[in-house]
C-alpha cells in the first residue's frame, strides 16, 4: 500500500529526475512547502487523497508557481499574470509527467487551473494528478 508522502515522492523524484525542467525553471521544486517568502519560480507538490484499498487511487497536486508582471497599465503599475512563463512551465511539467513510466500505478493530469495569489503578486498552475495504483513494492 502507498501513502500520500509515498506519492509525494514518486512525483518529486519523476520532475527532479528532468534536467530541462530543473534548468527551465528560476527557483526550486519542492516535496510540499516551497520556501516561505519565494519570489521564484517554484513547483510544489502533495498529494490531496490516497484511499487503502487495492487498487489504490487518489489525487494529488502538482502546482507551478510563477511572479506576476509588474505593468504599467493607464499610467497606474498593475500587477497581471505572467501568462508565457505559466504556459511554458506547465507544458513542460505535464510532458514530463506525460512521459513517466512507474511500475505498477498509473497516473495522469485530470485537470488544470490558474489561481490569483494576490497578497504576494504571483499565480499558479494547479495541475490535478489522479493516481491508479495495481500493485507495490510494500
Amino acid at each position: 500500500m502507498l501513502f500520500s508522502y509515498d506519492t509525494d515522492d514518486i512525483l518529486f523524484t519523476v520532475l527532479t529526475a528532468s534536467e530541462g525542467l530543473r534548468n527551465a525553471i528560476s527557483g526550486g521544486i519542492y516535496n510540499t512547502d516551497r520556501p516561505e517568502g519565494s519570489a521564484k519560480e517554484d513547483i510544489t507538490i502533495n498529494t490531496i487523497s490516497i484511499n487503502g484499498e487495492m487498487p489504490q487511487t487518489g489525487e494529488s497536486n502538482v502546482n507551478i508557481h510563477v511572479p506576476d508582471l509588474n505593468l504599467k497599465i493607464n499610467n497606474q503599475e498593475q500587477y497581471k499574470a505572467n501568462r508565457e512563463r505559466l504556459r511554458e512551465i506547465t507544458r513542460l511539467v505535464v510532458s514530463v509527467l506525460e512521459d513517466a513510466s512507474v511500475e505498477g500505478l498509473l497516473f495522469w493530469v485530470s485537470s488544470s487551473t490558474t489561481i490569483a495569489e494576490d497578497a504576494i503578486k504571483q499565480h499558479y498552475t494547479n495541475l490535478r494528478i489522479t493516481w491508479n495504483i495495481h500493485k507495490t513494492n510494500n
